[in-house]
């Protein structure tokens, strides 16, 4: 396995210990979550440069990437939502976009052919990942300040749903591009 990979096996890996931190109740555990979820992030960053730079572009990398990254926006969201400072609907329109091209992916691949996340679904991925970091720590600060949290779920709202909109755009011209090299016919 190439390091790319590794780094994606790795993303994967930190994600349910980002989640344990993020809800289970000890002094600073959003910044350590928020410090596993950055740590997780760059990886996704390093997989793709490395990747691209030494030419270890796998078809593994190509699937497992952004599957890796899924979960780990996915965990975010689900965490959000647990704290009530994230809506459903969000969630909803986000999972819904990405179960519709993963699905996509897998008729693809069924028919021999990959297709790698374009510029929108890596401004989307991008856009999940630091709003959910800005989300973090906002979370921190609202608890230490005892501040209200109905004000840090307007904010948490407005961000993912800025999320949402990318999830939904970058969906649509992946589908579209993606009619243009698969049979949908079968």
């Amino acid at each position: 396995m190439n390091l790319p990979n590794k780094l994606t096996v790795l993303r994967i890996i930190l994600t349910p210990f980002f989640l344990v931190a993020m809800l289970t109740e000890f002094r600073f555990h959003y910044l350590v979550a928020a410090a596993i979820f950055i740590v997780a992030s760059l990886t996704d960053m390093l997989d793709g440069k490395i990747a691209r730079k030494h030419n270890l572009i796998t078809t593994f990398g190509k699937l497992c990437d952004p599957l890796a990254d899924k979960m780990l926006t996915t965990a975010a969201l689900l965490a959000f939502m647990e704290l009530d400072i994230c809506s459903v609907w969000i969630i909803m329109i986000i999972l819904t976009r990405e179960f519709l091209v993963t699905s996509f992916r897998l008729v693809a691949s069924a028919q021999g052919v990959v297709i790698a996340a374009g510029i929108w679904g890596k401004l989307k991925t991008a856009s999940q990942m630091v709003f959910s970091i800005v989300i973090m720590f906002a979370v921190h600060f609202f608890e230490a300040y005892s501040l209200d949290f109905n004000v840090l779920s307007i904010i948490s709202n407005c961000l993912l749903g800025i999320t949402a909109v990318l999830t939904v755009v970058s969906g649509i011209k992946y589908i579209v591009d993606g009619i243009k090299v698969i049979d949908i016919s079968m």
